[in-house]
């Protein structure tokens, strides 16, 4: 299922983002407030416990989250996405997924893989600032899911309806949240209207 955030403030920073004019540094905290800003709609299924709190003059109920959360931004430009995750979520775990097409199939390939032990028992939030084709995406899924992952959940800045497709016939139990879903991909992939190269655009490397 794809959830879209659609929120006035995330909308303001969205629409400056797609500026070619925005400078990197500029570009960096947007994203990072856009980020911020995604978290309560992603994570507002978590699941919790009931647990006993003790306040200055009695004690009381809460509740606590169940599994630990494991940020997974997919390398290199979903280390832009991460610290506006890491600003409302700062216990999370971070592990770190390096894709790459593999130059004889031309299909998408893990590179690199560095995650905390014991998988299964966490929730796992992917982040990817661009779902285009949606092949690096679903092939990041199956990844995580090989490494023993079992609740995982996709985030991406925008969205093109293909990768929504590719993505949601590879892994109908991944949920995606995006904050906008973009008209097309062109002949070469890239999102129309999008914003151009997300990870250039994050670290200047035009």
């Amino acid at each position: 299922m794809t959830h879209l955030i659609d929120h006035p403030l995330i909308s303001h920073e969205l629409t400056r983002l797609r500026n070619p004019d925005c400078p990197s540094h500029e570009f960096r905290q947007r994203v990072r407030r856009i980020a911020s800003l995604m978290v309560p709609s992603v994570t507002s299924d978590l699941e919790c416990r009931v647990v006993e709190c003790t306040t200055p003059l009695e004690l009381t109920s809460g509740t606590e989250t169940l599994r630990p959360v494991v940020l997974v931004p997919i390398l290199r430009a979903g280390l832009g996405f991460l610290d506006g995750f890491l600003d409302l979520m700062p216990e999370a775990a971070v592990a770190h997924l390096g894709m790459a097409r593999n130059e004889k199939t031309l299909q998408p390939e893990a590179y690199y893989l560095k995650h905390p032990a014991k998988m299964a028992g966490a929730e796992l939030i992917l982040l990817d600032p661009m779902l285009a084709t949606g092949g690096s995406a679903a092939q990041s899924v199956t990844t995580l899911k090989e490494a023993g992952a079992k609740r995982i959940r996709f985030v991406s800045l925008l969205a093109a309806p293909e990768g929504i497709a590719t993505l949601e016939e590879a892994h109908p139990d991944v949920p995606i949240y995006t904050a906008a879903i973009d008209r097309c991909l062109n002949e070469k992939g890239y999102i129309l209207p999008g914003l151009g190269d997300a990870g250039d655009r994050l670290f200047g490397t035009f």
